[in-house]
């Protein structure tokens, strides 16, 4: 029997970037589908369609910086995401060290980025949806800095209000740096994405 010899494309690995969010257009912009706007980002910058349906997610995949990678959302609200990133995970073979997860986070501020290799959900409820089903918390992350609610704001009601005004700007940075960062962790591994994006996005003069 012949079997067909896999081309380069075909050998290499995946690369599986995840962003959590709510589906639904309500869930538009806010604070909590910040994950969902860095890969729309991404897909914009990467000129990937990422409107097919697949495990209850919206995919697309393509090449980046010579590695196969897929962008995933998943559709089954935040406290499922594991469901989806788990059937990816099988489905494509992904080497946990190849699989980020984009995430909003209150301890993170508002205009800051955090990169880790690994560790706890930190209270997030999609991230201990994908540890529990993954069984591991040995995965890299990048965590969107949201802030903590003004006053006495229930957290529930802050992280779902939209993004207005002047926060538009710095959002705007916010996922270009996210975008650049993702694509640094690419090409050269997550150390030197680390070491280069961790902390504040801000310009000098915001």
């Amino acid at each position: 029997m012949f079997l067909r010899k896999k081309t380069a494309t075909e050998s290499l690995e995946w690369f599986l970037i995840v962003g959590l969010g709510n589906p639904g257009r309500e869930y538009e912009y806010t604070r909590h589908n910040i994950g969902f706007l860095v890969i729309q980002r991404l897909a914009q910058r990467w000129g990937m369609d990422i409107t097919h349906y697949r495990f209850k997610a919206l995919t697309g995949n393509g090449m980046v910086r010579g590695k196969r990678v897929a962008l995933v959302m998943p559709q089954t609200f935040m406290n499922n995401s594991g469901v989806a990133v788990g059937s990816f995970v099988n489905f494509y073979k992904v080497n946990l060290d190849h699989l980020v997860v984009v995430n909003d986070d209150l301890d993170v501020p508002f205009g800051s980025i955090r990169i880790r290799k690994a560790g706890g959900s930190a209270g997030q409820k999609g991230m201990q949806s994908i540890i529990t089903r993954l069984g591991s918390e040995t995965f890299p992350r990048l965590r969107v800095g949201i802030g903590r609610p003004p006053g006495r704001m229930d957290a529930v009601d802050y992280v779902l209000k939209k993004f207005r005004g002047p926060e538009e700007e710095i959002l705007n940075q916010v996922l270009d740096t996210c975008a650049d960062a993702l694509e640094t962790y690419l090409e050269y591994g997550i150390d030197k994405a680390m070491n280069t994006y961790n902390g504040s996005v801000l310009n000098d003069e915001q």
